[in-house]
């Protein structure tokens, strides 16, 4: 089916097919795992015919996608609520424990998501990360600096890829709430570095 026959869900009846689909499937992620997780399946746990479902989405891969958008926009939400209920000034703690806990879904189901979304669409997604992480820092008295491009870079992109490889590897067993701890110190330790050596800019004579 061409992407121009694929329905768009635009009206009510059809959105709430979508959710039912994406609903269904993420139940069955969490309960049974990738390998169990078939259009079939899905469309009946949804509720819809395996026909309904190919309307709206093309294959498994683009079910998982779509849930992987999700969870990233939700988790874009949650960021930028804390940081408006803080009047910007969430702690790097916060963001970190926001990125960790996730929205919903174990471990597993999370990378499951994460994978596909990376997968399908691209390294943007990283960079839309990127800004809710920097916007969520932007009000810290420390970084009365602007920040470089490279520095703005490894600020955001280490979190990120560190709970990506933690998620990825199970079977190091990492305690939770160590390794928030030591994701804290990493990023507190790298915002202290950046502010010293921004001072020391200034002080020194040109």
């Amino acid at each position: 089916m061409t992407e121009k026959k694929r329905r768009n869900p635009k009206q009510a009846r059809a959105q709430a097919t979508v959710d039912a689909i994406l609903e269904a499937a993420f139940q069955i992620l969490e309960a049974e795992g990738l390998a169990k997780l078939t259009t079939s399946r899905i469309a009946e746990r949804a509720g819809v015919s395996i026909g309904t479902l190919y309307q709206y989405f093309r294959d498994r891969e683009e079910i998982l996608t779509a849930m992987g958008q999700r969870q990233s926009d939700d988790m874009r939400e949650k960021i930028t609520s804390i940081v408006l209920a803080a009047d910007g000034t969430a702690s790097v703690r916060t963001i970190v424990r926001a990125l960790m806990q996730g929205i919903q879904g174990s471990a597993e189901t999370r990378m499951v998501l994460s994978d596909a979304l990376f997968r399908n669409a691209g390294e943007g997604v990283v960079g839309r990360q990127h800004l809710t992480f920097l916007n969520s820092i932007s009000g810290r008295s420390e970084l009365d600096f602007v920040l470089g491009k490279e520095s703005a870079f490894i600020l955001t992109h280490a979190v990120i890829y560190l709970l990506r490889a933690a998620a990825a590897e199970p079977d190091l067993k990492l305690d939770p709430d160590a390794l928030e701890d030591e994701l804290v110190a990493l990023m507190e330790s790298y915002i202290g570095n950046l502010a010293a050596r921004a001072e020391i800019g200034r002080l020194t004579p040109r």
